[in-house]
């Protein structure tokens, strides 16, 4: 039973990295997020399918593993998506 709860549990996150060339601004599990692409908003959930995308500027948000909402000023970069994990690299990011 613990290993059904702990699938359960995994396909409802994602692992996300948010990084510049300065810092690491995120690391760790999210629910969903919310990015500025270069030609319009993309959303991302556990599951989704790959994906390779430039960033725009604008909001990032982020859902928490606890259901919080973060938000950050991002500017340029890429954002990639496969396997359940999602690495963005970030021009510029402030947090919000």
């Amino acid at each position: 039973m613990a290993t059904v709860d702990r699938m359960a549990t995994e396909t409802r996150l994602m692992r996300l990295r948010v990084l510049t060339p300065e810092a690491v601004v995120f690391d760790g599990t999210a629910k969903s997020l919310v990015a500025p692409a270069s030609d319009g908003w993309v959303g991302v959930l556990p599951g989704h399918a790959p994906l390779l995308t430039l960033i725009g500027e604008g909001p990032l948000t982020v859902e928490s593993e606890s259901g919080d909402r973060r938000q950050h000023h991002i500017a340029g970069g890429v954002m990639k998506v496969e396997s359940n994990e999602v690495t963005l690299l970030a021009d510029r990011v402030e947090s919000g």
